[in-house]
């Protein structure tokens, strides 16, 4: 029997049942009342069911006693059902209309003649499974500072000491005659060897090739949108004569195991560009600390060239025109379809080869300058100093939740931004449990929607969120994020002091501006770091602070396009502590997350306590990995 018909029958037995007067009429009598509260009874429980369906929704909802609350959350429920039902049929309707010849799952449909619209590239695949799930992936996101456990510690046990230490910029520079190199362009890649690995057998045999090179090049794809520290999905190595790519997700356990010696061997060239994150992914997910590295992106820099991404080298120096569109795309999808293979293969393919023309470059500056400084050692300089830095898990300081972008310029009294770190807590104990980024859990725009209206019933909160795009754990703890925001406001005197001065510091920030366009003197202000604004807003100049395009909507908007969709370049971390959770976690029902969710629950339990107010800290980041907290890496892609 089909659904419809289950339907029809449902339909037609609703109909029987008495309503208005005549239901009030009949439930004079016992046994029709009866009939109806074991009815009721029986609808209660299967409705409770189905909200606590971990499932279904992932973390459970228990159906309302309020007749209001509970009619919002039957339609709520019902919303759900059916837009998990139309993405479940959508992606069985693209599969079968985009999966290749190969069998590859394509995530761009092919460009139809006559169509000018770009093709689509899927930031996020709503229905894929967790990697963190499908490979059972170890994580620890526990309030703590990450262990460098491959490093040795200083006498006094205060550092970490990088391998890196034990030589000088000096031991990398070139040491042969660059005025005689010659570069060789690699040929085209349907020309060139390719390999993807996937087991640890073709991990072993890679170690083994790159043993016997004396350069190599190296890129990561990363996503950090479904996790709460960042996860590294592919590496590209690219020598002179092949390309690999491998699978970090599946071989997460073995490649530290395999690459980290070759990765340190101070004899070997590791060329990168824009590394500044690549580095401590590296150190994150691997435990691999790279010696001996030359950064392209730093030699743009140092030759002050018009532009420092490898598109624009690529184009460049290459003729190649290089295909971004899957720059910002769902790098966790298994299999990998063969055009986000050619993307991943592109960014190092050339690498060695743009290394070659940049030293030549770098080399001629040196005899055209009068200038004693070397811009190859310079290069390498930067490139050593790139790789001296540490992956650092955000840990939590007082005023961290003053740090999201839009929150000075939003004019929050007290309350509001007392309910602003009630917020900021409770996403980041449930995005480490769940291991997800908190800009997943609820969005900075959505803290400062919230904030702004306070609103103090299940059903004030659905309507604020109700046209925003889908954000299931915000659905799923309406009563919980309303219990914090009611707490929070009784808490407001304590956030009084902070919001005077985020209002101080947004007034003197708009007179900097305004003075920076009437050509005037700016003012100063002992509190105002314009380079941290300049950078939040993602148009810098890094190195000497120069902010550009600046406004206010700019300075103090919050995109929810940028919050879910951006580039990692412009993704920021910031900490934040609060005093006002009040509510348990949901629960978590992924055993390998055992660990981190006992972490979560304690550190709910310390802070419920004293009228359910906040006594504890916690960590925090707001969508992205530490490597890019407050700046910016434009010249990465």
């Amino acid at each position: 029997m089909d659904i419809n018909h289950h339907l029809s029958d449902l339909s037609i037995s609703l109909q029987s049942i008495p309503s208005d007067d005549n239901f009030r009429f009949h439930y004079n009598f016992p046994e029709f009342r009866h009939l109806i509260e074991e009815l009721t009874r029986k609808s209660q429980s299967m409705l409770n069911k189905i909200g606590s369906s971990d499932h279904i929704w992932g973390t459970g909802s228990s159906f309302p006693s309020d007749i209001d609350d509970a009619y919002e959350w039957i339609v709520n429920a019902n919303e759900d059902v059916l837009e998990l039902v139309d993405e479940l049929v959508d992606e069985f309707h693209r599969v079968l209309k985009e999966e290749g010849e190969d069998g590859f799952l394509k995530i761009m449909k092919e460009k139809k003649k006559g169509d000018e619209t770009k093709p689509k590239v899927s930031f996020h695949v709503h229905t894929l499974r967790k990697p963190q799930y499908h490979y059972n992936l170890v994580v620890d996101n526990s309030n703590v500072p990450f262990e460098h456990v491959w490093l040795e510690k200083s006498e006094d046990g205060q550092r970490f000491i990088h391998p890196l230490e034990k030589f000088s910029v000096l031991d990398f520079v070139d040491k042969d005659n660059i005025e005689n190199l010659v570069p060789v362009k690699p040929p085209p890649m349907e020309c060139t060897p390719f390999k993807l690995v996937e087991e640890v057998k073709g991990l072993k045999e890679l170690a083994a090739k790159l043993s016997s090179v004396n350069e190599f090049a190296v890129d990561l794809e990363h996503n950090q949108y479904r996790s709460f520290q960042g996860l590294t999905c592919l590496m590209q190595i690219s020598t002179r004569n092949e390309d690999f790519i491998v699978d970090t997700l599946k071989l997460r356990d073995h490649v530290g195991t395999y690459l980290r010696e070759v990765f340190k061997d101070p004899t070997k060239k590791k060329v990168l560009h824009g590394a500044d994150r690549d580095i401590v992914w590296l150190q994150r997910d691997f435990g691999i600390y790279v010696c001996n590295m030359f950064d392209t992106g730093q030699a743009s820099r140092v030759l002050k060239l018009e532009r420092y991404s490898l598109q624009y080298l690529l184009q460049q120096l290459c003729e190649v025109t290089a295909n971004k569109e899957y720059q910002n795309a769902d790098w966790r999808v298994r299999p990998l379809p063969d055009v986000m293979i050619r993307y991943g293969r592109e960014d190092t393919h050339y690498l060695l080869y743009i290394y070659d023309l940049l030293r030549i470059k770098l080399f001629a500056l040196s005899k055209e300058s009068e200038s004693s400084d070397d811009p190859l050692l310079e290069v390498y300089q930067r490139s050593y100093n790139v790789c001296m830095k540490l992956y650092e898990k955000e840990l939590l300081t007082e005023d961290s939740y003053l740090h999201i972008k839009g929150l000075r310029g939003a004019g929050f009294n007290g309350q509001q931004l007392a309910v602003v770190s009630g917020l900021c807590e409770w996403r980041d104990i449930l995005a480490r449990a769940e291991d997800e980024s908190t800009g997943f859990i609820l969005p900075n725009k959505v803290i400062l929607e919230i904030a702004k209206q306070m609103p103090v019933t299940a059903s004030n909160l659905r309507r604020l969120v109700a046209e925003r795009s889908r954000l299931p754990y915000v659905e799923r703890n309406h009563d919980i994020i309303v219990n914090i925001v009611r707490h929070s406001m009784q808490n407001a005197a304590a956030f009084e002091e902070a919001a005077l001065r985020l209002k101080e510091e947004h007034a003197a920030i708009m007179a900097n501006i305004a003075a920076v366009k009437d050509g005037t003197e700016a003012p100063q202000s002992h509190t105002l770091n314009l380079k941290d604004e300049c950078e939040a807003n993602g148009s810098i100049e890094i190195e000497n602070a120069t902010c550009v395009n600046i406004s206010e909507e700019s300075l103090f908007s919050s995109d929810p396009e940028e919050e879910h969709f951006t580039h990692e370049d412009e993704n920021r971390r910031v900490k934040v502590k609060t005093e006002c959770l009040t509510s348990e976690l949901p629960s978590v029902n992924h055993t390998f997350f055992e660990k981190n969710r006992e972490d979560a629950n304690n550190s709910v339990d310390s802070t419920v306590k004293e009228n359910g107010m906040s006594t504890g800290t916690c960590d925090a980041t707001l969508l992205g990995n530490s490597a890019s907290q407050g700046k910016c890496y434009p010249d990465k892609k």
